[in-house]
């Protein structure tokens, strides 16, 4: 018997037994890394306080262009950390995401289309669009969307729904790989050109614009875009600390051995339809969401946010960062999307080039991201320490660990989800 183990014994009988303890369960993030979180979490949190209280002639205030593009990069980010949750976690590469982050953006802009009422250019109950068109009464689907409590609703059910059925029978039909990205592709191409008909009731081309007010605030004031932007924060920190405790359980272990080892994962006993499905739905609803935060911060939706470009640019954000580590994504959003400002306003013709050398680039010198490449340098930088640098190391007669054995990633994923069962 272990010695380490701690003994009792009871007072009949003298019989001894053990007590069982359950290793302790690791912290979400190291220290360093906590700290580095809760850090950037104050300094962007100064931002809009910097704008609203901080004169514009001072060196500290911040412009409201900067809290609008923020908010934006910030809601990219949420869509990005989605997209990793499916993809860098599950091994399902979609196309598509940017069709579930435009439904969300659509159903907010609905309840902020009504709120406009009469102040719109043909002083009409209905929005200018509808007007333009010659609609004579709202289109059935816009009933009870000048509550904004029901369009809350919408952002989060009209995606989710829509994953659900679409990813109940592509699972359940084993679709997979580059078929399933070609065809959730396919899927927000059609969502796009469906959008883009007049008939559709959606605003056309043209989509929702000319907000004026989000439940009763000026949706221009600096202190509305200072809630809307604490709000996008807050959400963005919710999401990535939920997204960890999700893929540091034994759930996350079971998507990972999706990833890795999908068909020894079936012959143990675990049925992937439902844990797919599941991380699926939940990515289309934060995508929702994060388009639902988008809107009233841009102040425009409309069906190009659709279109496949904006789903493989996703993508890119997620390899760019690293997919597979939660934060990397978010840092990836951050970078592509800050590069895509710069360059869009200074050298627009070039902005396509460099989107695809970006992703050239990553994909074969950084196939970790933005993230592998700092653990790789920290992971050298601690190696060259322990063991008391290169020229140590040279000269170091202590031979490498061996593997344990024959064991590769994909056995060891599933090995880990069988463990955490029993």
């Amino acid at each position: 018997m272990d010695a380490s183990l701690p003994m009792t014994k009871e007072s009949s009988g003298m019989k001894t037994r053990t007590k069982s303890y359950a290793p302790p369960r690791p912290a979400l993030f190291s220290k360093p890394v906590w700290t580095g979180l809760v850090a950037t979490v104050i300094v962007l949190a100064l931002v809009p306080i910097l704008n609203v209280f901080v004169p514009p002639d001072s060196a500290l205030h911040v412009s409201s262009y900067a809290v609008a593009l923020l908010g934006k990069f910030m809601c990219y980010a949420i869509a990005a950390l989605a997209l990793d949750l499916v993809w860098g976690y599950t091994g399902i590469l979609s196309l598509g995401h940017g069709m579930f982050f435009a439904l969300g953006g659509y159903a907010h802009g609905m309840y902020l289309m009504r709120a406009i009422g009469r102040e719109g250019a043909y002083h009409s109950d209905l929005p200018d669009f509808m007007v333009f068109l010659d609609y004579k009464a709202y289109p059935w689907f816009w009933s009870f969307t000048e509550h904004w409590w029901y369009c809350m609703l919408l952002v989060v059910f009209v995606p989710g729904i829509l994953a659900f059925v679409f990813g109940y029978f592509a699972f359940r039909s084993r679709i997979k790989g580059v078929y399933f990205s070609i065809i959730t592709q396919a899927l927000t191409f059609a969502a796009m050109l469906l959008f883009f008909r007049n008939a559709t009731g959606f605003g056309g081309n043209n989509g929702f614009t000319d907000f004026k007010r989000i439940l009763g605030f000026p949706i221009t004031a600096g202190s509305t875009r200072a809630v809307l932007y604490l709000v996008t924060l807050a959400f963005l920190f919710a999401t990535l600390i939920g997204a960890r405790m999700l893929v540091r359980s034994k759930f996350g272990r079971v998507l990972t051995a999706v990833r890795d080892a999908e068909s020894r994962l079936m012959f143990v006993g675990y049925d992937q339809l439902w844990f797919k499905l599941f991380v699926w739905t939940l990515s289309a609803v934060l995508c929702g969401i994060a388009g639902a935060l988008y809107v009233p911060q841009v102040g425009i939706i409309n069906p190009g946010e659709m279109s496949p470009p904006n789903s493989i640019e996703m993508v890119i954000w997620v390899a760019t960062g690293g997919r597979g580590t939660l934060i990397g994504p978010i840092i990836g959003a951050g970078v592509v999307n800050g590069l895509k400002t710069f360059l869009t306003t200074t050298f627009p013709e070039v902005w396509l080039y460099a989107l695809g050398l970006v992703f050239v680039l990553v994909t074969l010198f950084l196939p970790q991201g933005i993230v592998g490449l700092f653990r790789k340098l920290m992971k050298k930088k601690t190696e060259d320490a322990f063991i008391g640098g290169p020229a140590a190391a040279a000269s170091s007669s202590t031979p490498p660990l061996a593997p344990l054995g024959d064991e590769t990633v994909a056995e060891a994923a599933v090995r880990d989800a069988v463990g955490s069962e029993s």
